[in-house]
This record gives C-alpha cells, sequence and structure tokens, in this order.
C-alpha cells in the first residue's frame, strides 16, 4: 500500500481550506484517510498552517510520500530539514544536539521572517487607511468651501434683492408724493 501526504478540501465554493491528511494512494481526495496531521488554510495572507510536526515527520521517516503542494507546505514549516537532519544523525554524519541546534536556528529565523511580513501588512494596511481618510478629509473640506461659498452668494443675492425691493419701495414713495403734490 503506497501512502501519501496530501489535501483534502473542505470549505464552501471559492473560499476553499484544506486538511492535511495521510492516505493511501488509491483512496480519493476527499475520501478516507489514514491520519490527518494538520490543515491548511490559504484564504488569510499569510496564510495559516497547522501541522503537528513530529507526526508529519514519522509518516515521511517512515515512506510516505507528499504530494507537490504538501512538500511545498512542509518544508515551509522546516519539516523536509528536520527530516535531513533526522537522517544525517542515522547516518553518523552529524550528533543530536547538532542538528537541534539547526533546527533551532532555522525556526528562529524563519519566526522572524513571518512576523517582519505580518509587520509589514499591517503596516502597508494603516498607511491605506491613512490615505483614504486623507482623500476624505480634502473631499469634505472643498465641499464645506464649496457651501460656504453658496451661502455667501445667497446672501449676497438675498442683500442685493432686498436693496432693489427697497429701492423700488422708496420710487414707489417718491412717486407717490410726487403725485399727491400735484
Amino acid at each position: 500500500m503506497a501512502v501519501k501526504i496530501r489535501l483534502a478540501r473542505h470549505g464552501k465554493k471559492n473560499y476553499a481550506f484544506f486538511h492535511v491528511v495521510v492516505a493511501d494512494s488509491r483512496a480519493p481526495r476527499d475520501g478516507r484517510f489514514i491520519e490527518r496531521i494538520g490543515s491548511y488554510n490559504p484564504n488569510t495572507n499569510p496564510a495559516i498552517i497547522e501541522l503537528d510536526s513530529d507526526k508529519a515527520l514519522n509518516w515521511l521517516m517512515n515512506g510516505a510520500q507528499p504530494s507537490d503542494t504538501c512538500r511545498r507546505i512542509l518544508s515551509y514549516k522546516g519539516i523536509l530539514l528536520r527530516k535531513h537532519l533526522q537522517e544525517g544523525v542515522k547516518k553518523g554524519a552529524i550528533t543530536q544536539e547538532v542538528a537541534d541546534q539547526r533546527w533551532n536556528a532555522w525556526i528562529s529565523e524563519k519566526e522572524a521572517k513571518v512576523s517582519n511580513k505580518k509587520n509589514s501588512l499591517a503596516q502597508s494596511k494603516n498607511e491605506k487607511k491613512r490615505a483614504i481618510l486623507e482623500s476624505e478629509k480634502q473631499v469634505n473640506e472643498a465641499r464645506a468651501a464649496e457651501i460656504e461659498k453658496r451661502k455667501r452668494e445667497e446672501a449676497e443675492a438675498l442683500a442685493a434683492a432686498k436693496a432693489e425691493e427697497a429701492a423700488a419701495n422708496q420710487e414707489e414713495s417718491a412717486s407717490e408724493n410726487t403725485e399727491t403734490e400735484n
């Protein structure tokens, strides 16, 4: 029986997430599996990968073959590096302490890269929000200036209308006075 480490699709249409499973290679993609060793959610940035590294390493050491996508996931999580180091320990090329030391150094470097990416994404998101708020502020200021200009024009037009009305009233009263004098 050939054993594969592969993805089993779950989730909604256009919003899939995957379980990382160990299954017989003849079983269907979402069918029967031997063991679930993790999950992969590509819908977030960065993608969320939860993986039981000890189980995955055990299956790899026992001969399970990962699919292409699972190989990338296992490499991203460092499980393939850990397998490589363990094979070196088996062969006597390095000691277990050296292997653990290299593994821990790689993990700390990887965590730093991921945290830097998260920080840069959060910073760019904040900059976009700030730019949107600034543009809205400029639009609001332009609208307020336009409204103020319209109010001044209306006030001037009203004052001019009152002045014309007053002038017309004066002319009427003046013409009435001249008629009454005649």
